[in-house]
């Protein structure tokens, strides 16, 4: 795991959560054209519709999306204080779609005394940001709450290096809260809640050629997730309980001034779960975690005024872990997941890992095995494409490593291998001749076709040799390969999956009060088509940034990105912003 605190997300001054996954060990991101656009994360080489995303513990993932994946693109740090990254199928505790793994978002928490924090900032292409968020506690009560606003320009999505010259801007604002009320010294109400309202200028195929290039295209997008609940300690706090309902809707509507018609696309994905969790501690060094889950998915999707695709699902889950330290420095973890779908049936899946450190932390030696699994998309069960004779698409994986840590923490080094082998893996399938599966399905169908293989290496460095100074670097080896036998690209290296990625940065403090940092990050080439004959370059982007305390409570800062205005492309055709300068401000009481 990985993750990004409220100290470094204010050190990295990063406006979106994908640019700050990219920096992630085992992490790639791909993002059509500037901020706001469609942004995807694979994790250790898994498809980007097999990543977990979760804020505050309520799944974001998009039903009405063709893979139920989740769009990143949207997704701006804000009030958020915590990233949590997961590596490795966990569907034990997580669920579907938990293959490559989970990133978790935690937005700012309430606090005992009263206290605000404000931020905003403006920059290349007319580029502004206000961010605000307050919270305290009133007796019993305690709360969180916050909003923020952005709005760009941008820069053309059809790429401006390829003669795009239209450019496709972006706004953002949305809300956060959370609210706890305390009943009792055991037992606690809460309530917390999400919403995003977005607009993303976007670019298409114009006619007469209609060829990829600039179109007034716009994609609206609202999300709204938010969860209640209930806590309850017995036993001395011992037998530790949580009941709770969790719901996100996300509605998107694309639209054409230009076109001959002018709503292209609508749909509307929604999730409702139920969820209780206990944890037990059963003895000293044994403690266990298990829950039930129902979790009922829709869907509705319109495209061109077409037919409507409409669908739901439920599936319900019960799983179980137990954690035990059966020897100091020994940590055993053992779990197990059952899900029925009301479609497909059902599906267990199995995890177990060991970490041991011989001398009290300074050498700590790890290993897992987990299993992952994803429910078919409703859209790849219900719509015009659809096959409700699809089964989940399946992972086992597993990893080993070892950390070693020196001087003090000083120095701190780490190294993983993980291999995962992935079956059943869903696809679309073209219907030339229409026989077998591809009876009445002249457009085409899903099916449970593929396997894949994805291996490599995870290196991670830490030094902070004087308290000022800090450096950072890791490093990822990945070899993603088609395995599915018969097929035509059997051995050929995955699509969107870099062979390579560096990163590394330095974080200085000055004596008197100034804070400086670079980040610079290396992405290898790439295949952007399953054949392999088309290869993607790999790109090096070079950040710089600085902090200064004007006041006890104001800090001045700014940034500059891509400082060497590299052009590059994470998708063809699609353009990435060049070099870009940013002030801002950040309020703190």
């Amino acid at each position: 795991m990985t993750v990004i605190d409220a100290e470094a997300l204010a050190q990295r001054q990063t406006t979106t959560v994908a640019e700050l996954l990219r920096t992630v060990p085992g992490v790639s991101i791909i993002r059509n054209g500037g901020i706001g656009g469609t942004s995807s994360v694979f994790i250790r080489g898994a498809e980007s519709d097999q990543t977990v995303a979760l804020i505050d513990g309520v799944k974001l993932n998009d039903p009405s999306s063709p893979g139920g994946g989740f769009n990143f693109g949207n997704l701006l740090v804000g009030n958020i204080e915590r990233i949590e990254v997961l590596r490795g199928p966990s569907s034990v505790i997580w669920g579907s779609q938990a293959i490559g793994g989970v990133v978790n978002l935690i937005t700012a928490q309430p606090t005992k005394a009263l206290q605000i924090n404000a931020r905003g900032e403006y920059g290349y292409r007319n580029s502004g940001q206000l961010v605000g968020n307050i919270s305290g506690k009133a007796g019993p009560l305690s709360i969180s709450a916050g909003g923020g606003w952005f709005t760009t320009d941008g820069i053309s999505a059809f790429s401006e290096a390829r003669g795009g010259r239209e450019k496709d801007g972006y706004r953002n604002y949305g809300a956060n809260v959370k609210l706890s009320l305390e009943l009792t010294k055991d037992v606690s109400i809460e309530a917390r809640g999400y919403y995003a309202d977005t607009r993303a200028g976007f670019d298409g195929f114009a006619p007469p050629t209609f060829a990829f290039g600039d179109t007034r295209e716009e994609a609206r997008t609202r999300e709204l997730v938010g969860y209640v609940g209930g806590k309850a300690a017995l036993f001395g706090g011992r037998f530790r309980n949580r009941i709770g309902f969790a719901y996100t809707e996300i509605r998107r509507v694309s639209t054409d001034p230009d076109g001959f018609l002018f709503e292209t696309f609508n749909g509307n994905g929604r999730n409702e779960r139920f969820e209780y969790q206990g944890n037990l501690d059963i003895t000293k060094g044994v403690s266990a975690t298990f829950g039930l889950e129902r979790e009922t998915s829709r869907f509705t999707t319109v495209s061109f005024g077409g037919p409507q695709s409409i669908g739901r699902a439920r599936i319900d889950s019960v799983y179980g872990q137990i954690v035990a330290t059966p020897l100091p420095g020994l940590t055993l973890t053992g779990g197990v997941r059952h899900d029925e779908h009301d479609r497909f049936g059902g599906a267990t899946s199995f995890a177990g890992s060991g970490v041991y450190s011989p001398n009290r932390g300074a050498t700590t030696f790890r290993a897992s095995y987990s299993e992952g699994f994803k429910a078919p998309s409703l859209f790849q069960l219900l719509s015009d494409f659809g096959n409700t004779r699809l089964r989940p698409e399946r992972a086992k994986g597993w990893d080993a490593g070892v950390t070693q840590t020196a001087l003090g923490g000083a120095f701190e080094a780490s190294a993983t291998y993980f291999r995962r082998t992935s079956t059943d893996l869903i696809d679309f399938i073209n219907c030339p001749v229409q026989t077998g599966i591809c009876t009445n399905r002249p457009f085409g169908v899903y099916d449970n076709v593929n396997r894949a293989v994805s291996q490599g290496v995870e290196l991670t460095l830490k030094l902070k040799p004087v308290e000022a100074l800090t450096v950072q670097a890791n490093y990822t080896y990945l070899d993603a390969t088609n395995r599915s036998v018969g097929s035509a690209n059997f051995g050929r290296k995955l699509v969107r999956r870099p062979g390579q990625s560096i990163n590394a940065s330095v974080d200085y403090r000055w004596g008197f009060g100034l804070s400086t940092g670079a980040t610079v990050t290396h992405v290898g080439g790439s295949f952007v088509n399953a054949s392999n004959t088309q290869r993607l370059a790999g790109y090096v982007l070079a950040d710089l940034r600085a902090a200064y305390p004007v006041t006890r409570h104001i800090e001045a800062y700014g940034r500059i990105e891509n400082l060497f205005d590299e052009r590059y492309e994470t998708v063809p055709l699609y353009g990435q912003l060049g070099r870009a300068a940013y002030i801002g401000v950040r309020v703190r009481y």
